[in-house]
């Protein structure tokens, strides 16, 4: 069976947090003496992944991307 991929599409802030909040919970289980490798798998594969600029619109109050797979 093929492997399910999930697409996460984050702004350049929301990007910055995730990869601090990762390297936080890293130094968090460093002090607790645990094992981090998975941790340090998704930093890399966070900061690596392919950037794609989308064309977002507002319409009537509602959020529409114009984002094709």
């Amino acid at each position: 069976m093929r492997e399910k991929f999930n697409h996460l599409y984050l702004g350049s802030h929301e990007r910055k947090l995730l990869i601090h909040s990762l390297v936080d919970l890293k130094n968090q289980l460093i002090q607790q003496g645990r094992y981090t490798d998975y941790i340090d798998e998704l930093i890399f594969k966070v900061i690596n992944a392919p950037t794609k600029r989308i064309k977002i619109e507002y319409v009537q109050g509602k959020l529409q991307s114009d984002c094709s797979d």
